[in-house]
């Protein structure tokens, strides 16, 4: 079954809406999709109704935003909002504020400009769900009339002068309510994880050995070595193999659809998608 399983929307940092992505996910051939917006389940039901109404197949899922020497960001499917899953959001809400405040001052400082938390937050369309870092880089990006992504990679990207640690959890913390949910945890986009090869190895033995149930394979950040060597792990350590397009809006390099992933039967199973 061809799969989308990386989808962001309006509930996080994406540009278009539920129904919009069920729209264009039909249209690019794709039967299957998760919409995973960050850190949050955000819209569920909104999301679920779209996908039902151009006919496709629908599996809840979320990303969890979590760091550990570098993004090292865990994919939620088949989770269910329970008592931990508040505590969590709860948790990540307070603490990105925080962040933003943290990441506007510096930024602020080092440009010598006034953007306020108010400009921030319009950009922050889903208020249940958790402010991002992008929401932040939208807002200064306005300001600079320059594109969000040459902001972030200029000023807020790790090792830049507005980049912010503050309250970012763990990939075990994300692995532990992801399952606590009664969900699948999946490592997303490994290959994007900025660590040197032997290092980014042993983190991702430590998150297998911490219950880490499958791996992104296909990404549209991956090379087609990427995803061979990625697809062998996976079946050497018993993990499950998804892939997704991370499409966030047009312009970039992410399509939606693409690159093309057909989930297999044991995916399909393991997420409660009927043969």
């Amino acid at each position: 079954m061809r799969a989308d399983l990386h989808i962001h929307t309006i509930y996080s940092d994406g540009a278009n809406t539920p129904e919009e992505i069920a729209r264009r996910a039909r249209a690019a051939g794709v039967e299957l999709i998760s919409m995973t917006d960050h850190d949050s389940l955000g819209g569920l039901e909104e999301k679920r109704a779209a996908a039902e109404k151009c006919g496709l197949k629908f599996v809840s899922g979320w990303e969890v935003s979590s760091y550990e020497g570098d993004k090292v960001h865990v994919l939620g499917y088949r989770c269910t909002a329970c008592e931990e899953y508040y505590a969590f959001l709860e948790k990540r809400k307070t603490g990105a504020v925080l962040r933003a405040q943290d990441i506007i001052e510096k930024a602020n400082a080092y440009l010598g400009l006034n953007v306020s938390m108010e400009e921030v937050e319009r950009e922050h369309l889903k208020k249940d769900a958790p402010l991002h870092t992008m929401h932040v880089v939208n807002a200064f990006a306005k300001r600079l009339s320059k594109k969000p992504m040459q902001c972030y990679e200029a000023l807020f990207d790790k090792g830049k002068p507005a980049y912010s640690e503050l309250w970012r959890p763990t990939p075990e913390e994300a692995i532990k309510v992801i399952h606590a949910c009664g969900g699948l945890a999946v490592l997303a986009h490994p290959g994007r994880i900025r660590l040197e090869n032997g290092v980014r190895i042993e983190l991702i033995n430590g998150l297998v050995e911490r219950g880490l149930d499958g791996i992104e394979c296909y990404h549209s950040s991956h090379t087609e070595k990427e995803t061979e060597y990625l697809k062998a792990y996976a079946a050497a350590h018993g993990l499950l193999v998804t892939g997704g397009s991370d499409f966030h809006k047009d312009g970039g390099n992410r399509i939606l659809g693409l690159p093309e992933f057909h989930a297999s039967e044991d995916l399909l199973s393991a997420l409660g998608i009927p043969l």
